[in-house]
């Protein structure tokens, strides 16, 4: 008899214990069905977020050019916004950009690509883990300080050998902006440097080459791709770049290829006109966001020259 009841009382814990597996399985499918929706809107958000801004930039854009014919816009020298006949034209503010950028690409490129392959090819791994990071330090200091070290200190002391340099001018943030821009060459580089298999390095030691051969022969020729893109994304920081050039450039738009005088680059006129001194729905409002396109479609383009380097000169190991 009492066999028989605990056997009984046995079943119907079993059976408790499959209908609480039953639903417990239930939740879980339902679960696993809500995953793959929740990580696709989330996956989703940085597209609506791309879509979202260059709709925004697209249609005031559009309106601005409903006022200022787009030749004008594209051929004019002269950019006058406030004036009493006011003058809308960018290049100006593409020549301050592209100045800027090649200053800033004239000091990161060389001393970036040398500390890469300082990094890769001659340091100690105890000494990489030091320096590396320490190197990446200057990443980290926000822009502004950048500016201000740019107008306070730079620009003083390039005026002690250059008695025509402007107290602003795009020499001095385009030197430091240079500086801004090392740790991102020298990282990147550094990381297709030492991607190259070993295999390739000892095989050129096996035939005599010396160290620098086989780092001037053999590494850069291997991880040109890595180092070329590195390359292309520093200016694309570059041309980015809004607090140096605000603070230390100046807002004179000049079209102008003296590096001496005081130029805007087109992340500066945007600072401007933000602050307040245009009305909305004017002409000059909507200039911002002409500048603003501009400024998307040359990074843009910037971004995809990148890319289109990458996948060239990839080497596959």
């Amino acid at each position: 008899m009492i066999n028989h009841e605990f056997t009984k009382a046995d079943k119907v814990n079993i059976r408790d214990m499959i209908d609480q597996n039953q639903r417990g399985n239930s939740i879980r499918r339902r679960i696993e069905r809500l995953i793959p929706i929740f990580l696709t809107v989330i996956a989703s958000l940085s597209i609506l977020t791309t879509i979202g801004i260059i709709w925004t930039l697209l249609f005031e854009t559009v309106e601005f050019f409903k006022r200022v014919p787009f030749l004008d816009f594209f051929t004019g020298t002269v950019l006058k916004p406030l004036s009493q006949n006011p003058e809308f034209g960018v290049l100006p503010l593409l020549m301050g950009t592209v100045t800027s950028s090649l200053i800033a690409m004239a000091v990161a490129a060389p001393i970036g690509l040398m500390a890469a392959i300082y990094l890769s090819e001659y340091a100690s791994p105890k000494v990489r883990k030091v320096v590396k990071p320490v190197l990446e330090l200057l990443a980290g200091v926000p822009t502004i300080v950048y500016g201000f070290f740019a107008f306070t200190f730079v620009t003083p002391l390039l005026r002690d050998f250059i008695p025509g340099l402007q107290a602003t001018n795009i020499l001095s943030p385009g030197l430091v902006m240079g500086v801004m821009i090392i740790p991102m060459i020298a990282s990147l580089s550094e990381d297709a440097m030492s991607s190259v298999p070993n295999a390739m390095r000892e095989g050129a030691y096996g035939l005599g080459a010396t160290k620098l051969e086989v780092t001037r022969k053999v590494v850069i020729p291997a991880a040109l791709s890595g180092i070329i893109a590195s390359f292309v994304l520093g200016i694309s920081r570059a041309i980015g770049e809004t607090m140096i050039v605000t603070i230390a450039s100046g807002s004179t738009k000049n079209f102008t290829f003296d590096i001496t005088q005081s130029m805007q680059t087109m992340t500066a006129y945007i600072v401007e006109v933000t602050g307040g001194d245009a009305a909305a729905g004017s002409t000059v409002y909507y200039s911002l966001y002409a500048v603003a396109m501009t400024l998307f479609v040359f990074t843009l383009v910037m971004n995809l020259i990148a890319r289109a380097v990458s996948k060239k000169f990839r080497e596959e190991y």
